[in-house]
């Protein structure tokens, strides 16, 4: 049996009062889920350990198996692995956002929705200006780029910028983690030396970026300006196990995103990536092309993991309507498309799982730290009794609250 997990990234929510106290999944129009809900069986799952923030370089480790106790180096590295830059054993990579600042506070982690091109063209100016032996900035895709600090120390604590919209960005600067601040890690910087290097280059990439050409242009056109780097998530080379020796099942297999961080957990686990034309990791991506390539790579494949990540920028943006398009867009413009397909593979039957790794709550703007309803259906599976596909009526789905590495044993399951 072939198996595919499609992943709306933060798609779950909270009861909202403008939608008359229901969550988005309840409101939605989404039939292939509810019949899904219906034709196969549900439940809950923890996705986030204990001790860990809930951040999407967690949450999909985790659903996929991994024991983030033990591989668990943030989110830079798996980027890092993604773009193609092969880690040095002394490297420390970051993700690197660029975000927008306003009157002292982060108005945004993406830079006002920051295009590819028009971040290439920042994050060369910002090496240029200040990369050296030391420090190199490297292009990733839109707002999400990596930061090199070789001799690095990943002993420092920040603040990823999507949990802090309209906080004083001052008051969020790194700092090095309790009884690490003049400790080395090896032959590596100090925490506060680490923390210090990296809140002078914020400090200096605003000087920069304030008065880069391209941000004013995006300010006549009345954009958001992309005025400042933020980086977060840092590591050193993980050592994360491939899939196809923790689930023999698995002899080959693929991971579909637009997101780098998702192509990088897939590198490590041993997948092939599949990058799509038009996918943008936003409400506007290639949902179709998205869909085709799925559908195409379990023709060969024995696993796909299939990410979609626009419901959690909706939610970002606290963009309730946006968000709910998300979901009916999920619904219709992959969900429908791979079963109507896979439901007729008689003789190479597909098992399929649907959840999201976390909630990104609209009216929240950040990841919450709470168990996500899924689905998993495959021909001839005895199904439970929900009828819907949502955060409350998976609670009483025949599989429970399970947590952490039991979906992936229980999805692998015969």
């Amino acid at each position: 049996m072939k198996h595919i997990i499609i992943l709306g990234d933060g798609m779950a929510d909270h009861p909202v009062a403008r939608l008359g106290g229901k969550t988005l999944l309840q409101y939605a129009d989404k039939p292939y889920m509810d019949m899904l809900a219906c034709k196969g069986r549900t439940g809950r799952l923890i996705t986030i350990p204990d001790g860990f923030l809930p951040g999407s370089e967690v949450a999909n480790t985790a659903i996929l198996g991994y024991d983030l106790n033990r591989v668990y180096e943030g989110r830079g590295p798996l980027e890092a692995a993604s773009i193609g830059y092969d880690m040095r054993p002394d490297d420390f990579a970051m993700r690197c956002n660029i975000i927008t600042l306003e009157n002292g506070v982060i108005r945004n982690h993406n830079g006002g929705h920051l295009n590819t091109s028009e971040g290439e063209i920042l994050i060369k100016y910002l090496n240029k200006h200040l990369g050296d032996e030391q420090i190199e900035f490297i292009t990733g895709i839109q707002y999400r780029h990596l930061l090199i600090i070789r001799g690095g120390n990943k002993h420092i604590i920040c603040a990823p910028p999507h949990d802090y919209p309209n906080e004083q960005w001052k008051g969020l600067l790194v700092k090095a983690e309790p009884g690490w601040e003049e400790k080395r890690d090896g032959n590596r910087m100090t925490g506060n030396e680490t923390a210090k290097l990296i809140n002078s280059l914020i400090v200096k990439s605003q000087e920069l970026l304030e008065k880069h050409p391209i941000n004013k242009e995006r300010r006549i056109s009345g954009k958001d300006a992309a005025n400042s780097i933020w980086p977060w998530g840092g590591g050193y080379r993980p050592d994360m196990e491939k899939l196809c020796y923790m689930y023999p099942k698995i002899k080959n297999g693929s991971v579909i995103s637009a997101v780098d961080l998702i192509r990088g957990i897939g590198f490590y686990a041993g997948l092939k990536i599949i990058k799509v034309e038009g996918a943008t990791g936003l409400a506007d991506t290639n949902y179709e092309g998205k869909a085709e390539a799925a559908i195409k790579a379990l023709k060969t494949d024995d696993f796909v993991f299939l990410h979609l990540e626009a419901s959690d920028e909706a939610g970002h943006d606290g963009d309730l309507e946006l968000k709910l398009k998300t979901i009916e867009n999920l619904d219709s413009k992959i969900i429908k498309p791979i079963y109507e397909e896979i439901k007729t593979w008689k003789d190479a039957p597909v098992r399929m799982a649907i959840l999201p790794d976390h909630p990104t709550p609209v009216e929240v703007r950040t990841h919450v730290k709470e168990p996500v309803p899924f689905i998993i259906w495959h021909d001839g599976i005895t199904p439970d009794n929900v009828k819907t596909y949502d955060e409350m009526s998976c609670a009483d789905g025949g599989y429970g609250l399970l947590r952490l590495n039991e979906f992936m044993k229980t999805f692998m399951k015969d």
